[in-house]
Parts: structure tokens; sequence; C-alpha cells
């Protein structure tokens, strides 16, 4: 079995100078890729750094919304021309935090990264926190399928997960989707397609079951393939090919 974890942060400082190490421990349990998300000036460069030196990491590099205002588009531009660089993100929206940055100057960021994403052809990941409708607006506006556009951690009921998947989006699912308390989430995965669907973990957020309440790592990816194979009625295997062969596809390797 080969999982592909879409969606990680070994560039943040939980995971200093252990690099090899989280490697291993994620091929123990069968994680062989990671992607490793940028989010502002110095986690896009950590994240390039650990792509060109190791060969199972890959870099997106984007501004998260919380980083709205440090926004340098010549800087990005730069650096997703770099062969090591394979999508932009993490962009999006997160109004949970008293709406800041203003939802205005979130929204002006997320779509001039868009519209970089469009002209150069690269996928998108999205982080969107209690912002589902204007976030579902942007990306009705802004076509970006033809890229690629995935919804990082996806937390939202049947109702948004049908009104993003027609908008031709990949949903990839976190340690979130092993909490007994998400039904809402259960139910997605349970009827997200599987040529639409991603795994990731988040880390070192969203830790999943068993193992939730303490630091997460890309290891446990394994976790949440093993939760949606539950909800699915099907191998985790299967999971895991699918998956997998989604990731390489979204991310063209």
């Amino acid at each position: 079995m080969k999982i592909f974890d879409t969606h990680t942060h070994l560039n943040d400082e939980a995971f200093a100078g252990k690099t090899q190490q989280f490697i291993d421990n994620a091929k123990e349990l069968d994680v062989v890729e990671m992607a490793i998300i940028g989010s502002n000036e110095e986690f896009n460069i950590e994240a390039i750094r650990l792509a060109q030196n190791y060969q199972s990491l890959h870099a997106l590099v984007g501004w998260h919304p919380e980083f709205a205002k440090e926004y340098n588009e010549e800087q990005l531009v730069n650096q997703i021309k770099l062969p090591e660089v394979v999508g932009i993100g993490e962009i999006g929206l997160d109004y949970h935090w008293e709406e800041d940055p203003a939802p205005e100057i979130q929204k002006g960021v997320l779509i001039q990264q868009m519209d970089i994403a469009k002209q150069y052809n690269m996928p998108v990941s999205i982080h969107c926190r209690d912002a589902f409708d204007d976030m579902y607006q942007i990306l009705k506006d802004h076509d970006l399928s033809k890229s690629g556009i995935i919804m990082h951690s996806f937390n939202g009921d049947l109702n948004w997960l049908n009104k993003f998947l027609d908008l031709g989006l990949w949903i990839s699912y976190s340690g979130v989707v092993s909490f007994k308390n998400a039904p809402e989430v259960h139910e997605s995965a349970k009827n997200t397609p599987l040529d639409r669907l991603l795994v990731e973990t988040d880390a070192p957020y969203l830790t999943p079951e068993p193992y939730r309440g303490h630091a997460n790592q890309p290891a446990y990816t394994r976790y949440v393939v093993d939760a949606i194979a539950k909800y699915k009625d099907i191998s985790p295997e299967d999971i895991a090919e699918h998956t997998f062969n989604n990731a390489h596809q979204v991310y063209n390797l």
C-alpha cells in the first residue's frame, strides 16, 4: 500500500531538525509521499528547501489568509517556477478569529493568487474556515477546474460537498474524518467519489484517532485512510490506491 499525505507541515517548528525521522515514521505506515504546504514567506522558503533535499517531498507555496497583509506577488511568481513547487497553497478565507485580516483583504489576496494559478496552470490548496458562502462564490466566479482545486481538510455537510464537487473540486479529508463527533464529515466522506478523493494530516494539527490529543505527524495519514475505508465499506488498500493516484494527478507528478 502507498499513501500520499497531500497537505502537511513538515516545515513547521514542531518538526525542525527531525525531518528524516518523520519521513521514516511515515514509511512504516505506508505513507511514502507528502506535499509540504506553505503559508507565508518563512514557511514557503522552508517548504521549498525540504522538497529540494528529500525526493518524496513536494512543495506548495502561498499566503494563508492569516498572512494576507504580507502577500508578495513577485515572490510567489518566482517560487512557483521552481521544479520542486507543485502548487499554490494554502490560500483561502478564514473568518474564525474575528475576521482579521478583514474579509475584503482576504478575498482580494485569494483572488490574486488564484489568478496566478490560472495563468501558470498550477493547482491550489484551499483553506476555508467559517467562510463557505464567500468561498463558493469566489470559486464559482474564478474557474480553476482545469488547473485543479483542492478543498483542504473538508469539514462540510453533504450540501456543501455536492456544491463543491459540481465546481470540479478535489475533496481532501484530514484527521477530523476520524473524530466521533463529526457525523457530517463522516457522511461527506462516504459520499465523495473515489476519483475526487484525497487524504491528508495537516500535521502537526488535527491528529486523527487513535492519537487525538497528541501531536500529529504525516505517518498518521494511515488512520485517515482507515476511517474513510470504514465509512465507504471498502478496503484501506483501495482508498490508498485511489487517493495516491489522485494526488499524482492533481499535482502533475
